[in-house]
């Protein structure tokens, strides 16, 4: 990508592969209407990727793939925001771009494994032969969970050398083989939306304004006017633009309403979760329930829990205590230890 780690990634396997280095260019910023903000697939970028496979002494390609990009994971974006869901777009990156376009691309180069700079571990079972997927080493930089779509398939062809290593040391070993991105910064927002306004950035690429529509109370009655359901997330506090006398949270959005609940914070806590579009790694189903850890967020830290199969085909998660703010189109991962047992999209929370 132009970024330390995928530079760092590239110099470690050289040093026992045959290594080719690929940028992936997903849009531009005419794509998504941005016309000055840096964004990443940039010229900069490009050119950091490049200069370092000069000095590592490797071939170098920029691939197009901003059509898939659009359809797999700008679109797929734009909907669950409409549909009043909380979407992780960097999980659809890599379940549709990375490790499965890119996988397929390597293939046709009859190239062994797509390698990243993310930060985790992949292992295989001894005893059953199948392959684990495990937490990067450093905690503060574990990107386990972006990771869960990953299938049996998908993982006996990719490699995570980073995995082992901290941030801290990665930088060290770029900085002693000269690398120019040594101490580029990390990403923080997501790659297509660089200002972090996911509203406006949905508005401008679909053409599309959300309207206007009405704050309710748990009970129905109306508290005012918000600017716009996409302009809202579960568990939000500042920002609403109402003054009711106290701390007001978003509670839960409606599209087909068009309103935004609010309410105390104590309502946002759910001793369950209702889990679909389901994922196992280390065993195809779920078939009898399963104690593990849980995350809701990115950030969240795991929460001990049940895990229990539903005839429908989702998974009920039953947290030992209440757990806040589980948000519609998000990913739920589950844990058992280091290893990923598996995970999936996050369709409501109850009591």
């Amino acid at each position: 990508s132009g970024g330390v780690d995928s530079s760092v990634a590239a110099a470690l396997l050289a040093k026992d592969y045959d290594v080719i280095g690929v940028t992936l260019k997903l849009f531009s910023n005419e794509d998504i209407k941005l016309d000055r903000r840096k964004t990443c697939c940039s010229l900069d970028d490009i050119q950091d990727a490049r200069s370092v496979a000069a000095k590592l002494g490797i071939d170098y390609f920029v691939y197009n793939f901003g059509d898939r990009f659009r359809e797999c994971v700008i679109d797929r974006f734009n909907a669950a925001y409409m549909r009043g869901e909380t979407p992780n777009p960097c999980i659809d990156c890599n379940r549709f771009i990375k490790f499965d376009a890119l996988l397929k691309r390597a293939q046709v180069l009859e190239r062994d494994y797509v390698a990243t700079g993310h930060y985790a571990r992949r292992e295989q079972d001894a005893q059953t032969g199948k392959f684990l997927l495990k937490k990067g080493l450093d905690s503060s930089k574990d990107q386990s969970y972006v990771l869960y779509s990953l299938t049996q398939e998908q993982l006996s062809h990719t490699l995570f050398p980073l995995g082992g290593f901290t941030k801290h040391e990665i930088r060290k070993i770029a900085d002693g083989l000269g690398f120019v991105n040594a101490d580029k910064p990390d990403s923080q927002d997501i790659c297509f939306v660089p200002d972090g306004d996911y509203a406006g950035f949905i508005e401008r690429y679909t053409g599309k304004n959300s309207p206007h529509g009405s704050f309710i109370s748990e009970n129905g009655d109306i508290l005012g006017e918000h600017k716009g359901v996409i302009r809202y997330t579960v568990g939000q506090r500042k920002g609403l633009g109402i003054a009711l006398g106290k701390h007001a949270y978003v509670l839960k959005k409606d599209p087909e309403s068009n309103t935004v609940t609010l309410g105390d914070e104590d309502g946002l806590f759910y001793k369950y979760v209702t889990v679909s579009n389901l994922n196992f790694i280390p065993f195809d189903t779920l078939t009898d329930e399963m104690r593990v850890t849980a995350k809701l967020r990115y950030r969240h830290k795991e929460q001990p829990a049940v895990i229990r199969p539903c005839d429908n085909g989702t998974v009920i998660i039953e947290f030992d205590e209440p757990q806040r703010a589980p948000s519609p189109g998000q990913a739920a991962v589950f844990y058992s230890g280091e290893t990923v047992v598996g995970g999936g999209t996050i369709v409501k929370g109850f009591n």
